[in-house]
């Protein structure tokens, strides 16, 4: 058995370093991480027409989601009921139904098993190909244009699970009339554990000064304007957001003389249309944060459009895909310069990507020692400390850009669900109390509609 208590210690701000190496703690997570939280699965975008369909992943278990007829959606596993063959082996497309090119079972858009070759003469008058449809995804949400799935009966809905973490999502995908839609799309694999790349979105804002200060300074053409306090000393103002089921995000506060990571004609373009955005949002919400959050376990979102997901392929591998979302009403010039843009940063011959991936890459491989794997990390950045609805801010922040509390929260809720702690009690240990503001009680999020997927 896995004693979590003695591998995550938020109150010392500590983290065993074998989580990100262990097989077994791989295996265990496979069991109690992913198949119990909300996971992004596509967006409505990519599923234009009845019949069109996404490849996409719930932990290592590939999954098929698919518009249906009536233009709602279905998801479910991708794996033959007969030998376990994928029943589709494109990434995406459009199609009247799905064959297993092993021994060819079909299968409906809606996952049903509709032909067997031989049924008559081989099968039998006893077999009965209902019992024998595709494994569905029995909860799937949408928000905004985004579909969440969850195999746990149990798990709180989309719109608690989200919380307040909808809030900061909504300044990033509901800022103009239409939404957004996307116009491109990586993939790539980096040998290195998958909690590397969601820990960063989620907390650290402070890697970007240090990882990242080649790749400003080239994009500046070296002409940064670096913030300065009294006496010359840096000076980074923002923010970092944390909520109960381990979403987080940071970002600094910014002007047009510091550097961030928006696409300079999407900034234009929104000046030009402040007065809608402001009608939409409201004039505190009409500020673009400049920073990136996640909503665990794994998908992230970057002020430049950039919005991914990470799957794990391993203890010490992970495949990233990235999209370039764009807003769907912006001009297509607007929508092209984020596009180059993104491919320039985030993508995976992007600089700043590369810079990250370099990181998690080299941590990976010096996990290879046990000396390495023996020790335990440190997040000691907790000088400020979190508060409740603090300044305009829903739910728990820390008024400081470098902090450690939404890592440390989002490890908390990780052990939480590792140690196989039911729902009930998750919810009951992380609401929020008068003395405790490492978690908050999640807020009911607007525009999310329920399909029916039994």
């Amino acid at each position: 058995m896995i004693d979590m208590a003695k591998l995550i210690d938020p109150a010392a701000g500590t983290v065993a370093a074998g989580i990100f190496a262990d097989e077994q703690i791989y295996q265990r997570e496979l069991e109690q991480v992913w198949p119990r939280v909300w996971v992004f699965l596509a967006h409505d975008c990519m599923l234009p027409k009845p019949g069109s369909y996404l490849q996409n992943y719930i932990g290592e278990d590939p999954i098929l989601v698919v518009r249906q007829k009536d233009g709602s959606v279905k998801a479910f596993l991708n794996q033959c009921r007969h030998r376990g063959m994928r029943i589709c082996r494109a990434d995406a497309g459009t199609a009247k139904a799905f064959m297993c090119s092993f021994h060819g079972w079909t299968y409906g858009t809606d996952g049903q098993l509709i032909n067997v070759p031989h049924e008559d003469s081989a099968y039998g008058p006893g077999f009965d190909r209902s019992r024998f449809g595709a494994v569905m995804v029995p909860r799937l949400r949408n928000y905004k244009g985004f579909w969440f799935g969850c195999w746990d009966k149990d798990a709180p809905d989309l719109v608690e699970y989200l919380g307040d973490a909808a809030w900061y999502l909504d300044g990033y995908v509901d800022r103009w009339e239409g939404g957004v839609e996307a116009v491109a799309v990586h993939k790539w694999v980096l040998s290195a554990n998958w909690k590397f790349n969601v820990e960063q979105p989620t907390s650290d804002m402070q890697h970007a000064e240090i990882t990242h200060v080649s790749a400003v300074y080239a994009m500046a053409n070296g002409e940064v304007v670096v913030p300065t306090g009294p006496e010359g000393v840096l000076e980074l103002k923002g923010r970092q957001y944390f909520t109960p089921f381990g979403h987080g995000g940071a970002w600094l506060d910014t002007d047009e003389s510091t550097p961030g990571f928006e696409t300079p004609e999407l900034i234009a373009w929104e000046k030009a249309n402040k007065d809608a955005i402001v009608e939409r949002r409201g004039s505190f919400r009409s500020i673009r944060p400049a920073g990136h959050s996640n909503i665990f376990p794994n998908f992230m979102y970057l002020g430049n459009g950039t919005m991914r997901v990470t799957h794990p392929r391993g203890p010490g591998e992970m495949e990233i895909w990235a999209w370039t979302f764009v807003p769907k009403a912006a001009p297509s010039e607007v929508k092209e310069a984020m596009r180059i843009d993104v491919m320039r940063t985030f993508s995976p011959g992007g600089m700043f990507e590369q810079d990250d991936a370099e990181n998690w890459h080299e941590m990976q491989h010096i996990l290879r020692g046990s000396k390495a794997r023996a020790q335990r990390f440190s997040y000691p950045m907790r000088n400020v400390a979190p508060a409740v609805d603090q300044d305009g801010y829903p739910g728990a922040t820390t008024a400081h850009p470098f902090s450690d509390n939404a890592a440390l929260n989002m490890y908390d809720f990780y052990a939480d669900l590792m140690s196989g702690m039911d729902w009930d009690d998750i919810k009951a240990k992380r609401a929020v109390s008068p003395d405790k503001t490492s978690c908050v009680q999640g807020r009911p999020a607007d525009e999310v509609r329920e399909q029916g997927t039994a």
